[in-house]
């Protein structure tokens, strides 16, 4: 699973406007998205989840928090989401907040050339592909 998603102002302030930040354990994922990203002239950051700010979800009225406090904002952010991921290890989160819009041509569709790059070339070395 990949998300793509504006989800937080916070990556904006870590990444600015010309990065999208990703949220994985899996490097070998990691790796293929920035390869991929590369090719699409979309580029990419891996940012930690981190297991500290993973305490911060933790809750006395509730299974989890869906806000943290005014720090990590984009790793608590990933780390909400990963919470509803089945294989986490197979999942990685894109924060484009800052990568998906442009002032001057209004949206970018930052992560389709990515995404597209993938599919053509895992399709190239399959049956279906031919």
């Amino acid at each position: 699973i990949i998300d793509f998603a504006t989800l937080t102002g916070a990556i904006v302030v870590a990444l600015g406007e010309y990065r999208a930040g990703v949220f994985t354990p899996n490097s070998d994922l990691y790796n293929k998205i920035e390869y991929y990203g590369s090719l699409a002239d979309e580029n990419y950051w891996l940012i930690p989840l981190d297991e500290k700010i993973a305490q911060k979800l933790k809750s006395k009225v509730a299974d989890i928090k869906n806000t943290g406090d005014r720090w990590g904002g984009a790793i608590f952010a990933a780390l909400f989401l990963r919470e509803f991921v089945e294989e986490p290890s197979k999942w990685a989160h894109i924060d484009i907040a800052g990568v998906a819009y442009n002032n001057e041509i209004g949206a970018t569709g930052f992560g389709v050339r990515t995404i597209t790059y993938w599919i053509l070339d895992t399709l190239k070395f399959s049956k279906i592909g031919g």
